[in-house]
């Protein structure tokens, strides 16, 4: 099975190395020193438990040079998911399934969701539609996906664990042989994998996850077990899942979340979130897909998220002074 990786780091890196490892035909959308150590030395997953795994996959900064695939996945940062809506046409056959693995609300939340939003755009995630004009909704999949992982050094991915693994689902609930083989190839690489008819319910899960700790790591620059050591801050991240619940209701969702249960994880996860690890090393932040929108949401819903707004402006504000998120219009 050819699969594109579209963005070969934390995440696409340890998802590549595995899928390669296990005879699939991996190739990697990649740039700088991360593509020049991939191509020279391959990619080398670290694990907790284990040997780390090697695999050579195939490495390219022009997606035209890797043809057409039989399945996508794009891990790229939101931020920069319109600059590359071009680059993907090339990698598209006509049922080519593109698995969008990004943080926070997804560009496609709305489409295949029913009712009055049915199809309804989100301009911040894609502007002008550029996404939806060159995948088309047939061929898009959500993904959540739950290890925590990092780069340390080009060409090296270090994870603590497989956790829950990767979920995929379409937006209206079906599924195709095409996503069927995508999840077989997860499988048979030892990928814990799951193709769920609800996968709006795993992206709020995540979310509100995400919630629970990443806006004050940012403010504190700090791991979230050491946020955690506050407890006024232990105390204001269970009105930020509180606040997030209301929303999730509101939105028509269920996910399986436990506030106390998240809390007990948090006191013990000594890793830095994914935006906090953008902040440090001066990325692009996923402000709009994990603050913004759903407080633009919310604001429709009729739903008060004063404790998410507050923390979210200091956060632009922060992120502005970096140079990582434009200024106010």
């Amino acid at each position: 099975m050819k699969i594109c990786i579209f963005g070969a780091g934390s995440i696409g890196g340890y998802l590549g190395g595995f899928l390669a490892k296990s005879g699939a035909q991996v190739s990697v959308v990649a740039r700088g020193a991360h593509l020049k150590a991939i191509q020279e030395k391959g990619l080398t997953v670290e694990q907790p438990e284990g040997a780390p795994v090697h695999a050579v996959v195939r490495a390219s900064d022009d997606p035209s040079k890797l043809g057409q695939q039989d399945a996508v996945l794009v891990t790229v940062k939101a931020p920069s998911l319109p600059s590359i809506a071009d680059g993907l046409a090339p990698l598209l056959g006509s049922k080519t399934p593109v698995a969008f693995l990004t943080n926070g609300i997804p560009w496609w939340y709305f489409i295949g969701h029913g009712g009055r939003d049915d199809g309804r755009s989100l301009a911040l995630l894609d502007p002008g539609d550029r996404l939806r004009k060159v995948v088309g909704p047939a061929r898009v999949v959500g993904s959540v996906v739950w290890p925590a992982s990092s780069v340390p050094s080009p060409g090296v991915i270090r994870i603590r664990g497989h956790s829950r693994g990767t979920f995929f689902g379409r937006p209206d609930g079906t599924t195709t042989p095409e996503l069927e083989n995508l999840a077989e190839a997860f499988r048979k690489a030892g990928l814990p994998v799951t193709v769920t008819p609800r996968i709006r319910d795993t992206i709020w899960e995540k979310l509100a996850f995400n919630l629970s700790a990443g806006p004050m790591c940012v403010l504190t620059r700090s791991p979230v077990q050491a946020t955690y050591e506050e407890p006024v801050l232990v105390e204001t991240s269970r009105r930020l899942m509180a606040e997030a619940q209301a929303l999730i209701k509101a939105m028509g969702c269920t996910p399986d979340f436990d506030v106390e249960r998240v809390v007990g994880v948090n006191t013990k996860l000594g890793h830095r979130p994914s935006i906090l690890q953008d902040l440090m090393a001066g990325r692009s932040m996923e402000i709009d897909a994990l603050y913004s929108v759903p407080l633009e949401l919310a604001k429709s819903a009729g739903v008060p998220m004063p404790t998410l707004a507050m923390i979210a402006a200091m956060i632009r504000v922060r992120a502005r002074e970096e140079g990582l998120y434009p200024q106010p219009a």
